[in-house]
């Protein structure tokens, strides 16, 4: 029993822990000496010891580097990318700029159109007194002469006058004579205007018939009656050679 008490017991271990190789007669590393009395199944406690950390695996490379890997391997197509977003800003900004442009440019127009309408009174009250005669000398003469200047250098122009073709789209007919081919301006009761492209008044005129059709309406009327006076001459020069 007690043999088999001591056997059950841990071997016991001796460290050698002299200088000199008792074989080769050197003197002994203390360094090795402690590492030979280190039991091996300590090695990774050593290992650990001496700060050798365990190496993760390496994983591959995320979407984000992946991406600009690829990038950096096509110079090309970024550019182009980026080239093609340039080209689309700048399209951008010309529409918006050409557009607020005209925007401004409408609002002006408009602006002026309605202050030349409030001015329209006083233009047809100078043509009744230029028609009376009242403008023929005096201060009155040079206002209505800077008035008119200044309103036709903002773009204002008057239109309707005698013997001008009829048109529906500019002029007011609130009278008519003849038959209705070729219709010209007759009288020219209001005088209309109109502001660039922008027709700010009618003019109100009288229609009559052109110069060409009343010539042919006349000699459609003669023809007839000349017919008959050559009948009833060719019947008297018969009757007298009876």
């Amino acid at each position: 029993m007690t043999n088999a008490d001591n056997n059950s017991e841990e071997p016991i271990s001796f460290v050698d822990k002299r200088k000199i190789d008792p074989e080769t007669g050197e003197v002994r590393d203390p360094a090795g000496a402690a590492d030979e009395a280190t039991p091996a199944g300590d090695g990774t406690a050593t290992g650990a010891d001496e700060g050798v950390a365990p190496q993760a695996p390496q994983s591959g490379l995320d979407g984000d580097g992946a991406a600009a890997a690829a990038t950096a391997s096509d110079p090309a197509s970024e550019l182009a990318e980026r080239t093609a977003d340039l080209q689309r800003l700048t399209a951008e900004y010309t529409n918006y700029r050409r557009r607020v442009e005209r925007d401004r440019k409408t609002a002006i127009d408009t602006a002026k159109a309605a202050v030349v309408t409030e001015l329209l009174g006083v233009l047809d009250d100078l043509d009744r007194a230029k028609a009376h005669g009242d403008l023929e000398a005096g201060p009155l003469r040079s206002v209505a002469d800077k008035l008119t200047e200044a309103l036709r250098k903002q773009g204002l122009e008057e239109f309707g006058a005698e013997g001008d073709a009829f048109d529906p789209n500019l002029h007011e007919a609130v009278q008519h004579e003849g038959t209705g081919h070729d219709p010209v301006l007759g009288v020219v009761m209001r005088k209309g205007y109109r502001f660039g492209e922008r027709v700010l008044r009618h003019a109100m005129v009288g229609v009559t018939d052109g110069v060409g059709d009343t010539a042919a309406d006349t000699t459609a009327d003669a023809a007839p009656a000349a017919e008959a006076a050559a009948a009833e001459a060719s019947d008297a020069d018969a009757g007298s050679s009876n």
